[in-house]
Parts: C-alpha cells; structure tokens; sequence
C-alpha cells in the first residue's frame, strides 16, 4: 500500500490564506446585498403607507387621515385596516388618551410596516411598538383632512406625505442628534426657530431619546417632522411639547427615502438636495416648481 502524503504546514497555510482572502472579497458583496435588501423593503413600506391613505379618502369622502387628533392618535394608528392590520385597529378605544390602559395592547404591537429595516434600533421603550415613517405636518397635522382633489395646488406628484427616519435610543444625553432631540416647553413654539436647540444642545439641556417611541403617537417628532432644517442637519431637532418645532429626516448614509402623495417613493441624496427643493416639496401649495436637484 502507499501512503498518502500530508499537507505540509506551508501548504496548509497557504490554503487558510487564499480562503480568508476570498471571504473577505465575498463579505463586502453581501454586505451591499443586504443593504440594497433593506432598502427595497423601507421603499416597499412607505408605498404601503402611501397608498393606504389613498384607500382611507376613498373611504372618507377624499380625505386622508388626521396628522394627530385631540387624543393624539397618529395618522399610522387610522391606516392600521389599510396595511392588514385590521384586528390591531379593533383593540383601539379613539375615545380614550393613547396613554390610557385601555390602549395598552394595541400601543405596544409591533408593526413590521412602521420599521425600517436599515434602522439597527428596533425599540425605543418597552410599552411601545415603535416606527421609523414621520408624517409630513403641512399634509398632515391637528384633525387635518387633507383633501386628494382640493388640498394639492402643486400636485400630487410634487408633494412629500411621509418619510424614513431614525429612532430614538432612550438617551438624555446631547450625543447624537439623529438620535437624541430638544424638548422645550410648548409656550417656545411662539418663537421657534432653525437654532431653537443649539444651545441647549451644547450644555447638554433638556435632551430627550424617544423620537418615534410609538407609532400611535401623532405628536410632533413621534408622528409628524415639518423639515424646517436641512436633511441631516449638524443642528438638534427641537420640540416644543410635541406640538410643533423644528425637524428633518434622519438617516445613517446620505440617503433617504421619502414616499410621494401620488403614490411614489423616491430616494433624496442629502447632501445634493438643495434645502429650497426641499422646502418647496414639502409645501403642498406654495407655487414653486421643483429645482432640477428634484
């Protein structure tokens, strides 16, 4: 019989090499794969969301659901029959605060089309199922009913309803301002401006870590962004009691997907959208053309 020679040390060193040389090609692929993935399902959700309130006007006379109500229900938390959530929207007493026990149930279901995939954060508190898609307030706002046939002068396809963003992380720490916002009193809504919360933020004041906690909150930051700063803004959102401030969309790349009235999602590019574009696109009826950046 011959005996059959063994790998020599060099040989099987060398193997190991051209192995973890190859992983560390293919890692960078499926990375990539991943991603693209996860962006294809935010995309999926917003359109979801998008043409959920197109089904809720044709229910209701062309009207798209109420930004927040007198007990806070987010516009999410009427599109819930639209989106097969049907038995969720049934435990729901609309008669009652979103904080009242009663909600309890249905306030802390997680609903897999409220959570973008590209967010690593999936919570923000444990008595809350929480969303990454904030309502445009100038569409959707205290008992809105904007109107598919009336309240568009620009146009349908020109006009931003809902966009992705990121989640708090429970923080009261002035860390990051993707995650962490200004909480001010609602009386500084009066004289709010784009710097509302940069001074805060510097002495670390008044910061809060629940932006987008829950998606049956229809509160300024927790349902509603109004995007009166620029696309990942260097400078903090600020609230002033949940019922207005200043905000944008927050992502971990330079790319955001908003969805479109008409129905459309489209991917902005943070740093190559002009911050006038973006105003205008998220006015339903100043009368501006969109810019080319568009």
């Amino acid at each position: 019989m011959r005996r059959r020679s063994a790998f020599t040390l060099f040989q099987l060193l060398t193997v190991l090499a051209i192995l973890a040389f190859g992983f560390a090609l293919f890692m960078p692929g499926i990375a990539k794969m991943r991603m693209a993935a996860a962006r294809a399902q935010s995309a999926n959700n917003l359109k979801q969301i998008v043409l959920a309130c197109h089904d809720h006007a044709s229910a209701n006379k062309d009207d798209f659901p109420p930004g927040v109500d007198d007990n806070h229900f987010s516009a999410s938390a009427k599109l819930l029959p639209y989106i097969e959530q049907g038995n969720v929207y049934k435990l729901i007493k609309f008669d009652k605060p979103i904080t009242d026990d009663a909600n309890a149930a249905a306030r802390k279901t997680v609903i897999s089309t409220f959570l973008d995939p590209l967010d690593p954060i999936k919570s923000v508190r444990d008595d809350s199922g929480a969303t990454n898609y904030l309502f445009n307030d100038q569409v959707f706002f205290l008992n809105s009913n904007s109107n598919l046939r009336r309240s568009f002068p620009d146009g349908t396809s020109n006009t931003i309803a809902v966009g992705e963003t990121l989640k708090g992380d429970g923080g009261d720490k002035a860390e990051d301002v993707k995650r962490q916002y200004v909480l001010l009193k609602k009386e500084a809504l009066k004289g709010v401006n784009a710097d509302a919360g940069a001074a805060f933020w510097k002495e670390n004041k008044n910061i809060a870590g629940d932006r987008c906690a829950s998606w049956m909150n229809g509160r300024f930051l927790q349902g509603t962004f109004n995007g009166k700063l620029k696309l990942n803004d260097e400078r903090p959102d600020a609230s002033c009691g949940g019922e207005g401030g200043v905000s944008t969309l927050r992502s971990l790349t330079d790319e955001i997907l908003v969805g479109i009235v008409d129905g459309s999602v489209r991917i902005i590019n943070a740093k190559k959208l002009s911050f006038k574009t973006w105003t205008y696109a998220l006015d339903p009826a100043d009368g501006n053309p969109l810019g080319s950046d568009w």
